[in-house]
Parts: structure tokens; sequence; C-alpha cells
């Protein structure tokens, strides 16, 4: 693992990287051979960068954290979705979890939170506090949600990934973009009307729709 400027880390999430050729390796795209050296070799000086975050604990365990296209930078702290996401389902109320950053004029970006609740489990504005607790007391105060909604449904493909990409730009009312591969593409309409970016309204287009609890 790695860091920004491409040093070896540990104690801490870093980019998985590669340094030496395996076996199975990948030796280019079909046809497009510039693309898959900017995809893979161009970060790093002879370094394959596989494009996602890891950490090793004290056991030497590895772990793999999300994709780290998926980057969150709340005030200066770099975090992977996947850690924001494990502190919220870890709670008994909640089943599936998703969290995105958007841009903040103070921190650069805000945290901004998506869960669904597990059968049997209510909304309140109790509970909503409490998973914002549970993350700052997890991964610290300045990464506490700015904002923590709760969905019947998050977009997902047909192999249950779900798709952060569209949660983010629905959030922001901007073009999700194809929608093709969502398994449940009614569940983005829930999520565009969510409360719109940082300053508080909503968006204008559309009322809230069934998909969208308080």
């Amino acid at each position: 693992m790695v860091n920004e400027a491409g040093a070896s880390v540990r104690g801490q999430v870093g980019e998985l990287v590669v340094r030496k050729p395996w076996i199975g390796m990948t030796r280019g795209f079909w046809k497009d051979s510039e693309r898959y050296f900017q995809t893979y070799w161009s970060r790093f000086p002879d370094v394959w960068v596989h494009g996602d975050w890891a950490a090793v604990d004290e056991d030497g365990l590895w772990y793999i954290l999300g994709r780290s296209d998926d980057t969150i930078k709340v005030a200066g702290k770099r975090l992977g979705p996947a850690e924001v996401e494990s502190v919220l389902v870890s709670h008994p109320a909640v089943s599936e979890a998703a969290a995105v950053g958007v841009p903040d004029s103070i921190k650069g970006e805000a945290l901004i939170c998506f869960c669904v609740l597990k059968p049997g489990s209510r909304v309140s504005e109790t509970l909503r506090e409490e998973l914002r607790t549970r993350v700052a007391e997890h991964l610290g105060k300045p990464l506490k949600p700015e904002v923590l909604k709760f969905l019947d449904d998050l977009p997902k493909t047909r192999n249950a990934k779900i798709m952060r990409r569209i949660i983010r730009a629905s959030y922001l009312d901007q073009d999700p973009g194809d929608l093709s591969a969502l398994e449940n593409p009614q569940s983005v309409e829930a999520v565009r009307n969510a409360i719109c970016g940082m300053s508080g309204r909503r968006t204008s287009r559309r009322p809230l729709t069934k998909g969208l609890l308080p």
C-alpha cells in the first residue's frame, strides 16, 4: 500500500499497488493499449495501481476497503465509503448503507449517508442522530455525517453492487448517466428527491416520492 506520494505505508488506509508482475496479470485492453497504461500504470513509475483502498491489521491480514475513485475527503481527512458504511451497518437496525461526499465550501466535501433499515426497525430522529454520532465516535468528529437519510432501497446492479456514483449524482440533482445496469432504477428517484446539495433546500422539480422516508 502507498500514500498519495507513492511511499509505502502501514497502520493507515492506503492505495493498493503491485510492484512485481504475476502470472495472471492483464497485459492490455483490447485495441486500446493507451487506456490500459493510463488506467493502471500512469500514476507511479513502474507500479500497478489497482484502484482500491486497502489496510493491513496488526496480524498482517489485508482488507480491501472499496474503490479509491470513491474517495471522500472531509476537512483534509481521506477515507473510503466502505469505512463509513461498515460503521453504519454494524448498528442492529441498519441493513444497508451508502456514503458519498458532496462539495462543501468549508470542509471541501461533506459526508452524506443513506441507510436502509431492517424489517421491524422504525425511522426516527433519535435513530438518525444515533447513527450520525456512531460514525463520529468510530471515525472522528469531523467525519460526522452532515446529512443522513433513510431510504426503502439503494440503487444497485443485478449483482447487488451499490452504485455510489449514481447516488451522488442523483442527490446533487445531476445527470446520473447510464442506468441500464440497475436492478431497481426506481430507487434513483428517491435519492434525487432527498435534500439537494448542502443548502438545505429540496429539489423543486418534484415532490418527495414514496421511496424516501423522512
